[in-house]
């Protein structure tokens, strides 16, 4: 009997990488790949498309989204969001997502898929934790009707791990990190400086697991 489809949100990650192995442990993968902005990094797009040729999956789509630039955050949430100390707000993370959530939807009721998932990763922050359960269980609801399945479901199975843990699940089910992308600079390779890139670094270090793309590129 076929696996039943279930739609894969991958922006080329770490944990688009993941989420997209554990799913295809079950389901025929959808991937869809957002670009967002009007000059959306290259090196990412690369990254999702080494990992659609890893995958295989039972179709790919490509969304230009380039509004979803368009409204910056402000000064006071940027800077919140550098500084550890000071913890973001996730109801506009949440709000953001909302765009890649109707798309995701649109196409889980074209193909009839069964579940939609998503790489969205934010610790162990109880407050955050209760707010992200609560939109996910919104949208939830919000899928199952027009999808006309009561057992539809938004999967995030990354939620609560740390990012050492992501890369723990990671080594175990055989996902691609190699394929991945996490530097913000847009250059042809990681400058292993940005925050981004040292966010990293110590994933792997904390996980005591070396990291395939540093391997690959010293080859």
């Amino acid at each position: 009997m076929a696996k039943d489809l279930a739609i894969v949100l991958n922006n080329g990650s770490i944990n688009s990488a993941v989420v997209t192995a554990l799913a295809a442990q079950k389901f025929r993968v959808i991937l869809l790949h957002a670009e967002v902005g009007e000059a959306p990094l290259v090196s990412a797009r690369s990254a999702y498309e080494q990992q659609v040729a890893h995958f295989k999956p039972y179709r790919e789509h490509t969304l230009s989204m380039p509004f979803l630039s368009v409204v910056e955050p402000s000064e006071e949430l940027a800077a919140s969001a550098s500084d550890p100390r000071h913890p973001t707000p996730i109801a506009p993370q949440m709000v953001n997502l909302l765009p890649l959530i109707g798309s995701a939807m649109s196409f889980a009721v074209h193909y009839r898929a069964t579940s939609v998932h998503l790489g969205l990763r934010l610790g162990n922050d109880a407050e955050n934790l209760a707010q992200a359960t609560e939109y996910g269980q919104i949208w939830n609801e919000m899928m199952q009707v027009p999808c006309n399945q009561p057992e539809f479901m938004l999967e995030m199975p990354l939620l609560e791990l740390e990012p050492w843990q992501v890369i723990d699940v990671g080594f175990q089910a055989n996902a691609p990190l190699e394929k991945t992308w996490s530097c913000t600079e847009a250059g042809s390779e990681p400058c292993w400086a940005c925050r981004a890139c040292r966010g990293r670094e110590a994933a792997f270090q904390q996980a005591a697991k070396p990291d395939p793309m540093r391997v690959v590129r010293k080859v």
